[in-house]
C-alpha cells in the first residue's frame, strides 16, 4: 500500500436516533435490502482504494452492538474499520472520530451514515480535490426546486415569504465532505462555545478558509423519511440488475 493511500481516513458519525424515520432502531442501523444502512455506508467509502481507515462513531451506549454488526457483515479487507463511542451531538461525535485517527492521516472524509448509496466516483473526486490543495471539498447538486426564504411560524401555519434566492447560485450539499486534517481539527477547536453548524464545511467557512464544491450524485441522497427508504431500495434493485449482484 502506498504512503498516499495509507493516509486517507473517513469518519462516519452514526450516533443519531433518526426521529424522522419514526420509532425503532437508530436510523443508521435500519435495514436497507436486509443490510443496515451503516454497513452500506461503510462499504461505499471502503470501495475507494484511497480510503485505508473508516472510523464509525456509534451511539454512546451502542459501540459494542455496532462492532458486532460490522463484524457480522462482509467489508473490504484492505480497509480497517474502527468503532468509537460518540457524543451528544453530531459535531461532538465527529470530533471524537477525529481524535481516534492515527497521526499519519492527513486527509479526512466526514460522511453521513444516512447516505448509504454514494458512488465511489464521488468519494474519489472529493479525495483527489483535497489532495490537489483544497482545504475543504463538498459534493453538491444544483437545486431542482425554487427556494423561498420565510419567517418561520408554527408547524402547519402559513409562513410569510421574505425573499426568493436566485436558484442558479444555490447548491444542495452532500457527503462525504473532504478536508485537510489540520484544517478540520482547527475548525472544530475554534468552535469552543459549541455553536455548531449543519455541516463540517460550515465550521471551516467560519475560519475564513476556502471551501469548494465538486459535482455530487443523485444517488448520494440522504435517507431521512420513509419514502427515502423506498427510493433507496429501488436504487439497490437497479444496481443488482445492472451489476449482477
Amino acid at each position: 500500500m502506498s504512503d498516499v493511500t495509507s493516509r486517507t481516513a473517513a469518519v462516519i458519525p452514526a450516533a443519531g436516533r433518526g426521529v424522522r424515520l419514526g420509532p425503532g432502531a437508530p436510523k443508521a442501523l435500519r435495514a436497507l435490502n436486509g443490510t443496515p444502512m451503516l454497513v452500506h455506508a461503510v462499504r461505499a467509502l471502503a470501495a475507494s482504494r484511497a480510503v485505508a481507515l473508516v472510523v464509525v462513531v456509534a451511539p454512546p451506549d451502542g459501540a459494542t452492538e455496532v462492532k458486532t454488526l460490522l463484524t457480522d457483515h462482509a467489508l473490504p479487507e484492505r480497509t480497517d474499520v474502527v468503532v468509537v463511542p460518540g457524543g451528544a451531538t453530531r459535531q461532538e461525535s465527529v470530533k471524537l472520530g477525529l481524535d481516534a485517527l492515527p497521526p499519519d492521516v492527513d486527509v479526512v472524509l466526514v460522511h453521513d451514515a444516512a447516505r448509504p448509496l454514494v458512488p465511489v466516483d464521488t468519494v474519489d473526486t472529493v479525495i483527489e480535490t483535497v489532495r490537489d490543495g483544497a482545504p475543504a471539498v463538498v459534493p453538491a447538486l444544483p437545486l431542482a426546486d425554487t427556494v423561498k426564504e420565510v419567517e418561520p411560524g408554527a408547524p402547519g401555519a402559513p409562513e410569510p415569504v421574505l425573499a426568493t434566492p436566485e436558484r442558479a447560485r444555490l447548491r444542495a450539499v452532500q457527503t462525504p465532505q473532504g478536508f485537510d486534517r489540520a484544517t478540520l481539527v482547527r475548525a472544530h477547536e475554534a468552535d469552543v462555545v459549541g455553536e455548531g453548524a449543519t455541516d463540517d464545511a460550515g465550521l471551516v467557512e467560519r475560519l475564513g478558509e476556502p471551501v469548494v464544491l465538486v459535482p455530487g450524485h443523485e444517488e448520494a441522497f440522504k435517507v431521512t423519511r420513509p419514502l427515502d427508504l423506498v427510493l433507496a431500495e429501488a436504487v439497490l434493485a437497479r444496481r443488482r440488475a445492472n451489476d449482477g449482484f
